[in-house]
């Protein structure tokens, strides 16, 4: 016969084998909830398709070591029939657009310490380049000997912009610094407070008649008198919303297009507006935004989103036209317009040619096992890539 203290070991005994069983159940369910979840923010992987263009590597350039993780999507310049590239370990290098063939290549000095950032700007002659530690060098675009130098207050990790007999830096500190084209004279400065939380990176100026136009961190687009510094006018882009600084960014990230007098804004809190350029009055806004940079093809606006969904958004109404979904996660580049394609890069160096009808894939192509973090760029039908080991690759449609 059982006692009574007997029956009150079993029955514990009993609960402990169900409390630990319980445990060991629960410890599953949280283990393949951080697997589902582990798997959720992983890239997307590459779906096979029938590849119905065949891009041709025409050429691939080594600049020397590349930004790796400095963040500043460096990006090579195109004018003139060249090539113009920086590399992070203070090179700047000129080749031929068409056969790749080196013009001439600026190094400076070891002792330096020199980190380039940005990509190179192009105009006036000039080649100008940016670095972290706040350097700008003006360089004669036909040799690459030195013209000027100049400091600013903060990393330059954008390309400068040059026009109009003026070279333009905009500085991570949100100061945007102007100077003579041909004496690197100063001439002046414009400043943006920034909020306490930023996305990496910055916005490239863009330019209109008389007028520059600057994204900022804080979500809102500044329309700036190129003479004086004057701001003319300012409209928000994306609001910063949420309980945390992380959620409240809202970083327009994305160079301005302009096209005709229609002037394109897009921001990381995945909003795009229309405005028109000549009085900042908004036309229309999207809940799709983007970051790495838009690009205008004839039926619509190209973008690439935070989460890694290409759009292409009717230009007069902001409707989707199309999305492509597949690349969620992979770090997507800005778009660019090659031939009849929209043309993207990712994390793992691979290179995605899409419909410009429909955004099916089209072709694929890898250039090296490195990330590819640059906006692409075309001239001439050539489409040049620049990966963050700082390798150049160009390719064209047969």
């Amino acid at each position: 016969m059982l006692t009574r203290n007997m029956i009150r070991a079993v029955a514990g005994a009993t609960l402990l084998v169900l409390a630990l069983s319980g445990c060991s159940t629960m410890k599953g369910w949280f283990r393949g909830k951080d697997a589902e979840a582990k798997k959720a923010a992983e890239p997307a992987e590459l779906v096979d398709f029938q590849a119905t263009i065949k891009p041709r590597k025409i050429w691939s350039a080594n600049l020397g070591d590349g930004e790796q993780r400095i963040g500043a999507r460096q990006t090579p310049a195109l004018a003139d029939g060249r090539v113009y590239a920086a590399a992070a370990e203070g090179t700047v290098t000129a080749l031929d657009l068409h056969t790749g063939k080196e013009a001439w290549r600026f190094k400076a000095d070891k002792k330096e310490g020199l980190r380039l950032a940005g990509g190179p700007g192009v105009g006036e002659g000039l080649v100008v380049v940016g670095g972290l530690g706040g350097e700008v060098i003006a360089l004669d675009a036909a040799n690459g000997s030195e013209r000027w130098r100049a400091k600013v207050t903060s990393e330059v990790i954008v390309a400068p912009l040059v026009v109009q007999g003026l070279v333009i830096v905009r500085s991570n500190d949100g100061r945007i610094s102007t100077f003579d084209a041909s004496s690197g004279e100063r001439r002046w400065f414009s400043e943006h407070e920034l909020p306490p939380l930023t996305v990496r990176g910055n916005a490239p100026l863009a330019y209109g008649p008389g007028v520059l136009f600057s994204g900022n961190d804080d979500g809102t687009l500044t329309a700036i008198a190129l003479q004086d510094g004057r701001v003319l006018w300012e409209q928000m882009v994306g609001t910063g919303e949420g309980r945390t600084e992380l959620e409240r960014m809202s970083d327009v990230d994305s160079a301005p297009l302009i096209d005709g007098t229609q002037l394109f804004a897009s921001s990381f809190k995945n909003r795009t507006i229309a405005i028109d350029g000549p009085s900042g009055r908004p036309m229309w806004q999207s809940e799709h935004g983007g970051i790495g940079g838009m690009a205008a093809a004839p039926s619509g606006l190209l973008l690439s989103s935070p989460a890694g969904t290409v759009y292409m958004l009717d230009k007069y109404s902001g409707a989707a036209l199309w999305s492509q979904p597949a690349l969620a996660r992979r770090s997507l580049t800005g778009p660019v317009v090659h031939g009849d394609y929209a043309v993207v890069a990712d994390y793992d160096g691979y290179v995605h040619w899409l419909s410009l009808a429909d955004g099916q894939f089209v072709a694929r192509e890898r250039v090296g096992g490195k990330a590819v973090k640059g906006q692409p760029q075309v001239a001439d039908g050539i489409l040049v890539v620049q990966n963050v080991e700082g390798g150049l690759t160009a390719f064209r449609l047969d």
